[in-house]
């Protein structure tokens, strides 16, 4: 790949504002839109503007991998390797493996931390409680953007509804932190270690019942070996969500132009406005591509039949109406979502199957 070339060529577009002013851009929108897709191009077009890039990817679905032609990504940077001006470099979250990362950080002793790892309710906690997954993802995003190697920070979500609670969870940690039944039990001392009143013990007896008493020691053990760190998990989960707010973090929503993929789409974009959020940037990914030739009728075209002119007009003629409804569509979200920064891809005529192709797609983005 020409990296020179195409350095000249991308930088003349839409979302080149962004690259170069922003330093976070999250990409949102439904799944199912090409919004992997767009992410990897559009740091591989960053990364071609000489900015050096890292893409992050929360969903769990390996398509980045595929994307940049790599065959694992793993929960540290991994460099793309590429002969573009800025370096590239790709993360797939691993929720369990950023968790563990943060009980060795806050902990205040190894002991401390070897004991809250090998507990089995912190295990079962990092599989399987609702939002753990988000809020790692907050957590890698924060760790990232603090790298010193990148200057820009893509972030690839999962399709829309998982993508809000991304968003909302520093809010929830904070508030479950915060929970009066937390505190109690996290006071200094906990209560639930200390002298047991009648009604603790008839409330642990009847919990012992149901689960049995060594989970219930298990979990009263966990709680207290993480007393002390909450603070360490709460400032952090202020830190992220002052970073959603800041002026360099930048929302992109992907989207395409069908009646189903628009009306979710614009109920996305609504919900993120009441997050406090705006939409720096909509792309319109998938169009109908615009096959008329101005001055050049078709039926001029030498060498056809008339029956296959006809059936050639009447199939332009379906893609005319096509792109018609397209376009309403695109002009129905843009108004609704108060977004002017559009950018419209075509459909492309192949799928994308490594760097190049991907160069070749941020044209239309940057």
């Amino acid at each position: 790949m020409d990296a020179n070339k195409n350095a000249i060529a991308i930088n003349t577009s839409k979302l080149s504002s962004l690259i170069r002013e922003k330093t976070v851009i999250i990409m949102t929108g439904p799944g199912g839109v090409g919004k992997t897709s767009n992410s990897a191009a559009l740091a591989i077009g960053s990364a071609l503007s000489g900015i050096d890039t890292c893409v992050v990817t929360i969903d769990p679905a390996r398509r980045l991998a595929d994307a940049l032609g790599i065959e694992t990504i793993g929960n540290d940077p991994v460099e793309i390797g590429t002969s573009s001006p800025g370096r590239l470099f790709a993360v797939m979250l691993d929720a369990d493996a950023t968790f563990d990362e943060l009980i060795v950080k806050y902990a205040k002793t190894k002991e401390q931390a070897g004991k809250i790892l090998s507990n089995r309710v912190y295990q079962n906690l990092t599989k399987n409680l609702s939002g753990i997954q988000e809020y790692m993802a907050m957590e890698k995003l924060f760790e990232l953007h603090n790298d010193s190697r990148f200057k820009l920070l893509i972030v690839d979500t999962p399709p829309s509804y998982n993508a809000l609670d991304f968003l909302d969870a520093p809010r929830r940690l904070m508030s479950f932190l915060d929970n009066r039944v937390f505190r109690l039990i996290m006071t200094p001392g906990p209560a639930i270690l200390r002298p047991l009143t009648f009604a603790t013990k008839a409330v642990l007896r009847t919990i012992s019942r149901v689960v049995g008493s060594e989970i219930v020691d298990e979990a009263v053990a966990f709680f207290q070996d993480f007393e002390g760190m909450e603070d360490g998990f709460r400032s952090r989960a202020e830190a992220v969500q002052s970073l959603l707010h800041e002026q360099t973090t930048a929302f992109v929503l992907v989207t395409a132009p069908r009646g189903d993929t628009i009306s979710e789409s614009m109920t996305f974009g609504e919900k993120l406005t009441g997050f406090g959020f705006s939409l720096s940037g909509l792309i319109s990914n998938r169009e109908t591509p615009d096959f008329s030739i101005p001055g050049e009728p078709i039926d001029q075209n030498e060498g056809l039949s008339k029956d296959d002119l006809a059936k050639l007009q009447d199939n332009l003629s379906k893609m005319k109406v096509l792109k018609e409804f397209e376009n309403r569509e695109i002009q129905k979200i843009s108004a609704a979502l108060d977004s002017e920064r559009i950018i419209r891809i075509p459909t492309l005529n192949r799928d994308i199957a490594n760097l190049e192709d991907l160069a070749q797609m941020a044209r239309y983005l940057i």
